[in-house]
């Protein structure tokens, strides 16, 4: 890993832009904001190269009733719904993130856009999330759950009966699950989605409005451990170690170059419980 990086400070300004980063803005003035500073970064080779900030929040769906029995519960089935506890969960996980920008994290920008991983689960926690922001749940496929295979549904004393230590060999990242994935298969998927995003956000800045901006992923625990891992650059074999609660948030801060390309990314948290 590389030595730890700590992103200058950002001014909180009032920006009147009708895309989410209006923090603290009046919307009757008459006369327009300036235009928000870019936030360098001393870590860039090329900090003039750089575009405005991605803030991208990485929630895990609430509690199912095989997440409280211990049960694999991979992206290989629709899975099942929220339980009653899951689905009080992805109402404070939705609080938490309208919260992002107005009365926590104030450095960010309000998170307007909301992709969920196309299992049941992440579905409606998305929807929590997408109905207390006002934005519409977008779905990709990316983000759904490693594929458990031949251990879907089963707990791991369950699988050692089966398959002896295959389970801690999967954990280590030596070995596909049975019929299913392999953990750094999962992270070079949903790295995948966050690279796309992050060109996506360049170009945006590029046309005209070159200002922070910030998004939702609803996926799943090793998903989100992968999407980490990546991010810090670690060794699949030891994501495993990454813990994110059910509808927790990970947040992520993403700086891109003006060609869309990824420069670096900053791990600003792991894992906010949200009780």
């Amino acid at each position: 890993m590389t030595d730890t990086q700590v992103e200058p400070p950002v001014p909180h300004r009032p920006h009147h832009y009708d895309d989410g980063t209006d923090l603290g803005s009046d919307p009757a003035a008459s006369s327009p904001a300036p235009a928000a500073p870019k936030v360098q970064s001393p870590f860039s080779p090329n900090e003039e190269d750089l575009v405005a900030p991605l803030t991208v929040v990485l929630v895990r769906h609430g509690v199912t009733e095989m997440t409280t029995s211990r049960r694999m519960s991979g992206g290989g089935v629709p899975g099942p719904p929220l339980s009653a506890p899951g689905r009080v969960q992805a109402a404070k996980a939705a609080d938490a993130l309208y919260s992002m920008g107005r009365r926590t994290w104030l450095q960010l920008p309000h998170v307007t856009r909301v992709i969920a991983s196309p299992i049941i689960r992440t579905q409606e926690t998305a929807g929590s999330i997408g109905r207390r922001l006002g934005a519409h749940v977008e779905t990709d496929d990316r983000l759904r759950e490693v594929v458990f295979g031949a251990w879907e549904g089963l707990t791991v004393p369950e699988i050692v009966e089966r398959d002896g230590d295959a389970i801690h060999a999967w954990r280590g990242a030596e070995i596909a699950a049975p019929g299913g994935e392999a953990i750094a298969d999962v992270g070079t998927r949903t790295w995948g989605l966050v690279r796309e995003l992050a060109a996506t956000h360049a170009a945006e800045c590029l046309a005209g409005r070159d200002v922070p901006r910030g998004l939702a992923l609803v996926s799943h625990a090793v998903a989100i451990k992968s999407t980490v891992g990546m991010a810090l650059g670690m060794d699949p074999a030891r994501w495993g170690a990454i813990w994110p609660s059910p509808a927790s948030q990970s947040i992520l801060q993403v700086r891109a170059r003006q060609d869309g390309s990824i420069a670096e990314t900053h791990v600003l948290a792991v894992g906010i419980p949200v009780e």
